[in-house]
């Protein structure tokens, strides 16, 4: 049996609203607002007593989607340090496609968005770059180069 599709990719944050407005700010669209909670929670999950709110975001071409989700119960658990480097086993990224990468970087600065390295072209096909959004989640950025 093979997979269907990737439905979505979930972030745990401690600041909900900066992190919705950040991804907002990249082009996403926020499909909606709920809080999780109950057995199937805990179920699911694993622990016990879960309470979160959670956003979901989608693409504009309709085919990804983040899942953000702020617990309230029980607590997240920090990691530190939150701008651990991008080799770090077990983190990566998550990648977008976007049409201007410069100005991209430059709409996601005022939400904290932070260079690691310079925005690099590979061969004559992408520029690519890895921005720290909020959490110290690490977001990749490609533009086609045409």
């Amino acid at each position: 049996m093979a997979i269907q599709r990737m439905d979505n990719v979930g972030v745990v944050v401690e600041d909900l609203d900066a992190a919705v407005a950040f991804f907002v700010e990249l082009g996403m669209e926020l499909e909606g607002r709920a809080q999780v909670e109950g057995p199937f929670a805990d179920q699911c999950t694993g622990l016990e007593g879960v309470r979160c709110d959670i956003a979901m975001l989608r693409t504009p071409d309709g085919h990804s989607r983040l899942e953000l989700a702020r617990y309230r119960s029980p607590a997240a658990i920090g990691v530190e340090p939150r701008d651990r480097p991008h080799n770090v086993l077990g983190t990566h990224r998550v990648m977008f496609a976007v049409d201007d990468i410069e100005d991209t970087v430059a709409r996601l600065r005022p939400h904290g968005a932070e260079l690691l390295g310079h925005i690099a072209r590979f061969e004559d096909s992408y520029l690519l770059c890895y921005v720290r959004g909020p959490e110290g989640i690490i977001v990749g950025l490609a533009e086609q180069v045409r």
